[in-house]
């Protein structure tokens, strides 16, 4: 049973769900909490995921107790009617966390997919690094994307006999995605598109991503302002920024984006959209975890306005940069990419240490390892 709630976790999960049916031996029940609601809807019709189960937990205002309260007692409700020999999980969100309770507490085995990542500091992001921790705690097979997430386990005493360096999925989907055929539902995107297809049809590409709970308020408010600077000094560049629906983003974040030409101001984007995006633009400024591993696949610079990272891996390889939320950083680090190529190739050329493409394949061979004696995998990098 694979019980996801949050667009990122669907992105994810979503070529495991299909690399489970088309394995013999396994049988899949999926289970979303609707978390998210159309931005993960969206995600499932791509990949033609129909759910066996919706919970269908949101609700306008409602706390992080009053989620993971419906995700335990909706879940728990679910298992006892399907009685699951595993169940995965996948991520940081509150439905990972609370579902993987429920599973323990029925005594059923949880696989934990993106295991393993830490950003050391148990408050940012929060709610998310807590999340990952207590899910660890309760985890019999845990499916780690690095040889960094799997060390983060060991040092938690975690055995390595229960331990699969998989890769991460996102790659798969990405891969997957940057294939279709997308027709933006946005015609100044798809203006973009065309143009981007004719030699000198367009400068330079901004994408801008913000979201994070612990962005809220004054940072989310530095982050607009920078974006608005940016904007008007450099004309040749056009920001594209899909705002994310939760009101506290769009009040910080848009009123000083007003009236600025080259700024496109979007409505949060289908999957496939953003990676076709993600395809056109040159550089990309995101407070998001999942945008760290995508955008350095597709060989775009990625400045995280974060002060940590449970993606360290990225940092290493100088595909990903950290440089916090202040309104003057922001501008000059952006500023730095887009007046020197030195600066923007050390990046753009880095290699992503993130997946190949066949974590899915993986995911499916560790889950016979482990529950039906089929041999281990050898890990992503070996």
């Amino acid at each position: 049973m694979t019980i996801y709630g949050t667009r990122p976790e669907a992105i994810k999960v979503a070529p495991v769900i299909k690399a489970i049916e088309k394995a013999d031996d396994l049988e899949s029940i999926v289970v979303v909490t609707g978390q998210h609601r159309e931005m993960l809807d969206q995600v499932n019709t791509m990949f033609g995921i129909i759910p066996d189960h919706d919970l269908n937990i949101m609700s306008a205002g409602q706390s992080l107790n009053g989620i993971v309260a419906k995700v335990i007692s909706g879940v728990d409700r679910i298992l006892e009617l399907e009685q699951p020999d595993a169940v995965i999980v996948q991520g940081d969100t509150s439905t990972v966390m609370g579902a993987a309770v429920a599973a323990f507490n029925r005594q059923i085995p949880v696989i934990h997919l993106e295991a393993g990542l830490r950003s050391g500091n148990i408050d940012s992001p929060f709610p998310e690094e807590a999340n990952r921790k207590l899910t660890s705690q309760i985890t019999k097979l845990h499916l780690a994307p690095t040889e960094t997430s799997k060390a983060n386990l060991v040092h938690e005493s975690i055995s390595e006999n229960d331990i699969v360096v998989t890769g991460n999925s996102v790659i798969d989907t990405l891969l997957y995605a940057t294939k279709l055929e997308v027709e933006f539902s946005d015609e100044r995107l798809q203006k973009l598109q065309e143009q981007r297809n004719t030699e000198g049809g367009v400068g330079r590409v901004l994408l801008v991503t913000a979201h994070r709970r612990e962005n809220l308020g004054a940072a989310m408010a530095d982050i607009g302002n920078a974006v608005a600077d940016l904007a008007r000094k450099y004309d040749d560049l056009t920001i594209v920024f899909p705002v994310h629906l939760n009101p506290k983003v769009r009040e910080a974040a848009l009123p000083p984006l007003e009236g600025l030409p080259n700024v496109i101001v979007t409505e949060p984007m289908a999957y496939a959209e953003f990676t076709k995006t993600l395809s056109l633009v040159d550089i990309v400024l995101t407070d998001s975890g999942g945008v760290q591993e995508e955008a350095p696949s597709l060989g775009k610079p990625v400045l995280v306005m974060r002060e940590n990272t449970e993606r360290p891996e990225a940092v290493l390889a100088g595909t990903v940069k950290l440089i916090g939320t202040r309104r003057e950083r922001i501008v000059d680090e952006v500023s730095l990419l887009l007046d020197s190529e030195q600066a923007y190739a050390a990046m753009a050329y880095a290699v992503n240490p993130y997946g190949d493409g066949v974590a899915a394949n993986r995911t499916v061979e560790a889950i016979n390892w482990k529950f039906a004696g089929g041999l281990r995998p050898l890990d992503f990098g070996v």
